[in-house]
C-alpha cells in the first residue's frame, strides 16, 4: 500500500441488534474486539494515519487503543460519518474506509482495493463478494460489466434482492472527489441517512472510473450485527487460528474443543488437549502439554512443563514443572524449574524455587519459598490479618508438614521443618525443629 493512504473506521453503529449496553465494535472475538480486528488489519495494510468515527458511548475505549476519534452524535448514517472523518482529515491523499464490524477482513483484500484504484487512476474502488443468499448486504448493481451503482437492502427491489455480488463496505477514494460527492447525498431513502454507498452512484454519473475487487471467499466479509452472527465469526477465526498453528507445528488433539486467543504464542511440539482455554497474551514453550479441561489466562508456560485440569492466570510456569489436576496458580506466581504442585493446590502471588514439591490440598498465599523446600498436605499461608496482606519466606530445603499453619508474616529458615499441625506464629531459624499450637522447637535429637 502506498504510504500515503489514510483510512477511516466506520464505528459508530448502535448496534442495537447485539442487545447490549457494550457497543456493538466492542464486543471480543477471540482475544480482541471487533474494532481492534479491523484496527490490526488496516494498520498491517500500511494506512499511514487512521481515525474513528465513533458513538459517544465507545469514543474512551477507542480512544483508548490509541486512536483518534470522532464522535457522530446523532447518528444519521455512513455518509454523514464520512464527512466527520474528512473534516478531521484535510489533505488530499487517498482515503480507506472500512467498517468497524468485519472481524474476518484480511489487510491482503484491502492492500488490493487501494493497489486496484492507485494502478488504474480511479476516482473510487471497493471491495464486492459473491454472497449466497445474502440479505442484509447492499446489492452491488453492474451495467455493461462494470460497477454501476450499490442498492441498499431495505430500498431493493425483489429483483435487485436475487442479485448475490453485494458491497462488503470497504472502500478507496480520491479524496477531494470523495469530498463532493459527500456534499450531494440526500436522505431520500428507505433509512432517511446519508448513505456512503450513494457516492458509488455520483461517481460513475459523473464519468468517472470505479474500480471492484471480488472476493470468491464471502467468510472474509462477514459482518456482525447480532449475537448469533458474532458466535458464527467466532467459530471460523478459531478454525483459522488453530489451524496456523497446527501447520507450525502444534498438536490440537481436538479442534472443536480446543479455544485459543489470537494474541498467544504457542511453540512447536505444543500440545493442547481437549477443552483447553489458552488465552490473552498467553505463551507456551516447546514440547509442554496442556489440557485436557485447563485454563490459561495470560500465563507464561516454560518448555516441557505439564499442565493438566487446572487454571493458571497472570503468572509464569517454568520448564518441566508438573501442575494439578485441579490447581489454581494466579496473581502473578512465578514457578521455577522442575517444581510440581499436585491436586488442589493454589498459589497466589508466590514464588515456587526450583524443585519444590506442594502435593496436596494447600494455599500458598503472598509467599517466597525456595529451591528443594517440600509443602505437606494441607498447608496454608495465613497471608490476610484483617487489614493486610503479609508475607510468608520459606527457606530452601525446608520441610513444611501436613496441615501446618504459618501466619505471616513469618519466616521459616533453610532447612527448618514444622511438625504437622503446627500453627506457626513465630520465625523459624535455620535448620530448627518446630511443633505444637502455637508451634514450640522440639528438643535437639542426642546424636552421641
Amino acid at each position: 500500500m502506498t504510504s500515503r493512504v489514510r483510512a477511516v473506521i466506520l464505528a459508530a453503529g448502535k448496534g442495537k441488534r447485539m442487545k447490549s449496553a457494550v457497543p456493538k465494535v466492542l464486543h471480543k472475538l477471540c482475544g480482541r474486539s471487533l474494532f481492534e480486528h479491523v484496527l490490526a488489519a488496516v494498520r498491517d495494510a500500511g494506512a499511514r494515519e487512521i481515525i474513528a468515527v465513533v458513538s459517544p458511548d465507545a469514543r474512551a475505549a477507542i480512544e483508548g487503543f490509541g486512536m483518534r476519534a470522532v464522535v457522530q452524535q446523532p447518528p444519521n448514517g455512513t455518509g454523514h460519518a464520512a464527512q466527520l472523518a474528512l473534516d478531521a482529515l484535510p489533505g488530499d491523499d487517498p482515503v480507506l474506509i472500512v467498517s468497524a464490524d468485519m472481524p474476518l477482513l484480511p489487510a491482503a483484500l484491502l492492500r488490493a482495493v487501494v493497489e486496484i484504484r492507485e494502478k488504474t487512476k480511479a476516482v473510487a474502488a471497493l471491495l464486492t463478494a459473491d454472497v449466497p443468499l445474502p440479505t442484509s448486504f447492499g446489492r452491488v448493481m453492474r451495467e455493461s460489466g462494470r460497477v454501476a451503482r450499490i442498492v441498499e437492502h431495505s430500498d431493493a427491489t425483489p429483483e435487485q434482492q436475487l442479485v448475490t455480488e453485494v458491497n462488503a463496505g470497504v472502500y478507496c477514494f480520491d479524496a477531494p472527489a470523495l469530498r463532493d460527492y459527500l456534499t450531494r447525498l440526500s436522505p431520500a431513502n428507505a433509512q432517511s441517512e446519508l448513505y456512503l454507498t450513494d457516492c458509488i452512484g455520483l461517481a460513475v454519473a459523473s464519468g468517472a472510473l470505479v474500480e471492484a475487487v471480488t472476493t470468491r471467499n464471502h467468510r472474509d466479509v462477514i459482518g456482525v450485527n447480532t449475537r448469533a452472527e458474532l458466535a458464527r465469526a467466532r467459530a471460523i477465526m478459531q478454525r483459522r487460528i488453530l489451524r496456523a498453528h497446527m501447520l507450525a507445528g502444534v498438536t490440537v488433539v481436538d479442534p472443536a474443543t480446543t479455544y485459543v486467543d489470537i494474541g498467544v504464542e504457542l511453540s512447536p511440539d505444543v500440545s493442547l488437549l481437549p477443552q483447553t482455554h489458552v488465552l490473552g497474551a498467553s505463551k507456551v514453550g516447546r514440547g509442554a502439554s496442556v489440557g485436557p479441561n485447563t485454563s490459561l489466562i495470560d500465563a507464561v508456560i516454560g518448555d516441557g512443563a505439564v499442565i493438566s485440569y487446572s487454571i493458571v492466570r497472570d503468572s509464569t510456569i517454568g520448564p518441566g514443572v508438573t501442575v494439578g489436576p485441579f490447581a489454581h496458580i494466579r496473581g502473578g506466581s512465578r514457578v521455577q524449574a522442575d517444581v510440581h504442585i499436585g491436586n488442589f493446590v493454589e498459589l497466589k502471588n508466590t514464588e515456587m524455587g526450583e524443585g519444590t514439591k506442594a502435593g496436596h490440598l494447600s494455599y500458598l498465599g503472598d509467599a517466597d519459598i525456595g529451591a528443594g523446600a517440600n509443602i505437606g498436605a494441607g498447608t496454608i499461608t495465613c497471608n490476610y490479618d484483617g487489614k493486610r496482606k503479609n508475607k510468608t519466606q520459606i527457606g530452601a530445603g525446608a520441610f513444611i508438614g501436613s496441615h501446618s499453619s504459618l501466619v505471616a508474616p513469618v519466616d521459616i529458615g533453610e532447612g527448618a521443618l514444622t511438625g504437622a499441625g503446627s500453627v506457626v506464629t513465630h520465625d523459624v531459624a535455620a535448620g530448627e525443629r518446630v511443633a505444637g499450637n502455637p508451634a514450640r522447637p522440639l528438643p535437639k535429637k542426642d546424636r552421641a
